[in-house]
């Protein structure tokens, strides 16, 4: 069987995978410390669950428009309005089977054979491979450590040719956990503007910026900066309802009607009950609450992972400012292994400590650890890590 050229180059997420392989092992009663999963653990808030459980009960199982409920496009444009500043109508706002879907029918509505895509690295791991999936070619921004893995106008200039089509913004960062600051934002904002680029604003992490920061949408900034941004969202992180699979993506009216249509003849739409609990999650007045908990708990988690991740000799570390990720340099103990992924395999099995190693987000001799674990686990994890890192060298 010949397979498509387009899926020749698709590999599976690793992130999936090392959540699969630490399940795997822990059913075989591996006694294994996890920090690759990529969602709270905290469980979704019961007034989401009852919203659902009431929609089936009154028998919301059927199919939905397209672009989904209107009363839940209606609740994200008064969000989309009220939270951050930017006014997009229903008719402009598509709810999809998870930003990744919101991701994917962006990439498919405007990319054509060959258009270019600036992808500041470490990214991501789904963004290159939806990018070549859809035609297009990553060409990835390189961003320094010394610099906290921040973008700026300046990265971003060298990279940009004729076939430029569009800038992926991803800030908070997976699976750095870093934020562009404002005034930077504004400069890239207005040259993707002056340059006729583009703007995937990926804003699944907004809820989670840390030491008081803002955050701020780049379509926000200006009536131009709208007409060429897509804001992408989700409930998973913010609502801590990864399984249920509710996205969105807000866009000016000739991208959202194409989008709609793509979603009719692929998905049909987002699961109907689900989007009840999602608009409950919009609604309740019990939801603020609920967040403001989850972001103090993981702030105070970051803060413990950084302190004791210092304390392991030969690494080097950029603090996040937000999302719930921290990405250690372990380039100095690949040596005797050869690879970050062998290195993962090493803490995997000598350590019993999984993590996801940083050439998935196109960053070798790194590694992405989730701190959506109880503290206690952050304080095993890590000391296995580092008895383990200290057996090697």
């Amino acid at each position: 069987m010949n397979l498509s050229k387009r899926v020749s180059h698709i590999k599976p997420a690793p992130t999936l995978q090392i959540s699969a392989k630490i399940n795997e092992l822990k059913a075989k009663g591996v006694d294994l410390v996890g920090f690759g999963a990529g969602e709270p653990d905290f469980d979704t808030p019961d007034f989401v669950k009852e919203a659902c459980i009431r929609a089936l009960k009154d028998g919301k199982t059927k199919y939905t428009p397209s672009a989904g409920i209107l009363e839940l496009r209606e609740a994200l444009s008064e969000k989309l309005q009220r939270e951050n500043s930017v006014q997009y109508s229903p008719s402009e706002i598509v709810v999809t089977a998870g930003a990744k879907m919101a991701l994917y029918l962006i990439f498919m509505t405007v990319l054509e054979e060959g258009d270019e895509v600036l992808l500041p690295s470490p990214y991501w791991v789904t963004y290159p491979e939806q990018i070549m999936l859809c035609g297009g070619i990553p060409v990835v921004v390189p961003l320094k450590e010394e610099k906290g893995f921040v973008l700026s106008v300046d990265d971003i200039k060298p990279h940009v040719s004729k076939r430029t089509k569009m800038l992926v913004l991803n800030s908070p960062c997976n699976p750095t956990g870093a934020v562009v600051p404002e005034e930077e934002l504004r400069k890239v904002v207005e040259f993707c503007i002056e340059n006729n680029i583009l703007i995937i604003s990926d804003e699944c992490y907004e809820a989670f910026l840390y030491d008081g920061k803002r955050f701020v949408s780049p379509a926000s900034f200006s009536k131009e900066a709208r007409e060429i941004t897509f804001t992408v969202n989700a409930f998973s992180k913010t609502y801590s309802m990864t399984g249920w699979r509710v996205g969105y993506v807000a866009a000016p009216a000739k991208y959202a009607k194409v989008m709609a249509d793509i979603n009719s003849q692929t998905i049909s739409n987002a699961t109907s009950f689900a989007q009840y609990g999602a608009l409950e999650a919009l609604k309740n007045p019990k939801a603020k609450e609920f967040v403001k908990e989850m972001k103090w708990t993981f702030e105070r988690r970051r803060n413990l992972a950084y302190q004791l991740l210092l304390e392991i000799p030969n690494i080097s570390l950029v603090k996040p400012e937000g999302a719930f990720y921290i990405f250690p340099n372990l380039s100095a103990y690949l040596g005797k292994l050869g690879s970050d992924i062998k290195l993962v395999e090493y803490l995997i099995e000598k350590g019993r400590a999984a993590c996801v190693p940083g050439s998935a987000f196109g960053a070798e001799g790194y590694v992405r650890l989730s701190y959506c674990v109880s503290e206690d686990t952050i304080r095993e994890g890590i000391r296995r890590i580092k008895q383990a890192l200290e057996e090697l060298s």
